[in-house]
């Protein structure tokens, strides 16, 4: 499946009228850990103020999928507030629109351009830059569906992997699961990405359903009762594992060190038994 990531919003350079431009960028979602970003499709362009709606997006949509000589099944976005017209404009394209915050290529592009390129563009307005945000408040997570959740005898672990042992990723015996260039992340070869494992009774049902989610990132949630968070789609929010004992959250918080020192990056893993030597399901993630 070839799968687009877009972002359709305006940007801190001023026009003739003193008015923000506004810019589209479209950029490919690669699952080879081993590719390299620069190797993904990209197209910009920029978009008056006065011209901005759903018309012109997909107009835009079409000229990126001519130059591509492709057309993606699904386009993800992060944005909240243009989701009404990044919907429409992808439909009317006849493309399937996906809110996630699985849009990593896009943020690091992104991010690049706000460093690299605006700066460059005459009406730059640095006052515009240094507030721009793309962070969102986090929502409450709630329980994992009846259906996919497992027996008692169900386990779970905190452990990690090398970048290194990536390399061979494309030979692994996975059922259902995504990566990224793991270039998107500027570590070395030698470290850490921390992961979590289950172990369920219910692996391939488990898997099969956050198949159809727009997996985003984990993350320990530290409160009178700390949790274990999945996030997915723009806002969704899924409670993995409760935390329930002193050294277990121990082992949590060295989940986040060692997430933070792998800028971000970090995996979720789904076994029927720590014995199995396949995965019902493996998402390679990265919390931005």
């Amino acid at each position: 499946m070839t799968i687009w990531e877009l972002d359709f919003y305006s940007r801190p350079i001023l026009d003739e009228n003193k008015k923000k431009l506004w810019e589209v960028l479209i950029c490919e979602s690669a699952t080879d850990v081993t590719q390299s970003p620069d190797s993904l499709f990209r197209y910009s362009q920029f978009c008056s103020s006065k011209t901005v709606n759903s018309i012109w997006l997909r107009e835009a949509i079409e000229a990126a999928i001519a130059e591509a000589g492709t057309s993606p099944q699904r386009i993800r976005f992060f944005r909240r507030q243009m989701n009404n017209m990044i919907t429409k404009a992808c439909e009317d394209a006849n493309i399937v629109a996906a809110p996630s915050r699985r849009t990593y290529a896009l943020l690091q592009w992104l991010e690049k351009r706000m460093e690299e390129v605006y700066p460059q563009e005459t009406g730059f307005d640095t006052k515009a830059a240094n507030s721009a945000s793309v962070k969102y408040p986090p929502l409450n997570a709630v329980p994992l569906p009846d259906a996919i959740r497992g027996d008692k005898g169900d386990r779970w672990a905190f452990v990690t992997l090398e970048k290194s042992a990536f390399q061979d990723f494309s030979e692994w015996d996975i059922s259902f699961g995504e990566a990224f260039p793991l270039d998107l992340a500027d570590i070395t070869p030698d470290t850490k990405i921390p992961g979590f494992i289950i172990f369920s009774s219910r692996a391939t049902a488990l898997s099969a359903w956050m198949s159809g989610l727009e997996m985003g990132y984990l993350q320990l949630e530290l409160s009178s009762r700390p949790v274990l968070r999945l996030e997915t789609g723009a806002s969704d929010s899924w409670i993995l594992a409760n935390i329930t004992n002193p050294e277990v959250l121990a082992e949590a918080k060295g989940f986040e060190t060692a997430k933070t020192n792998a800028k971000g990056v970090h995996f979720l893993a789904v076994q029927s038994t720590p014995e199995s030597e396949s995965f019902a399901g493996f998402w390679l993630l990265k919390q931005t």
